[in-house]
């Protein structure tokens, strides 16, 4: 398993959903091999919740980072769980067509580009 699978697990860990019990870690690296991780974290209105994959994000860009190379998501599902659709079009405006590997803590994983799961994404090219 990749360094970064396991920062998402281990950043899973830090995960705050005492709702739905569905921890959720995620590990963003940007280009310059920096890692910033994130984790859900739930609230009782649900809509204010956020999802790992925007904690990394934003995390990542109030540090300074702005291009990316790859990111790991982690859950605790036998079928792989990848980014809601909110969180894909926060990882294609700030990522593009990143590299994102899904894992979960029995060590199953999967590679694919972020485009796979985002055919015509909307980015400020329409604008």
């Amino acid at each position: 398993m990749s360094p970064l699978a396991e920062a998402a697990l281990r950043a899973r860990e830090n995960a705050h959903a005492p709702f739905s019990h569905f921890k959720v870690g995620a590990a963003l690296e940007d280009v310059a091999g920096n890692v910033f991780t994130g984790c859900n974290i739930e609230n009782a209105t649900y809509g204010l919740t956020l999802c790992a994959e925007r904690v990394a994000v934003f995390k990542a860009v109030s540090e300074g980072a702005r291009k990316f190379a790859r990111i790991a998501i982690a859950a605790a599902t036998e079928d792989l769980t990848p980014p809601c659709g909110a969180c894909r079009q926060i990882l294609w405006e700030f990522c593009g067509d990143i590299e994102l590997t899904l894992v979960n803590p029995a060590g199953k994983t999967e590679t694919l580009r972020l485009g796979s799961l985002f055919p015509r994404p909307f980015d400020a090219g329409f604008l």
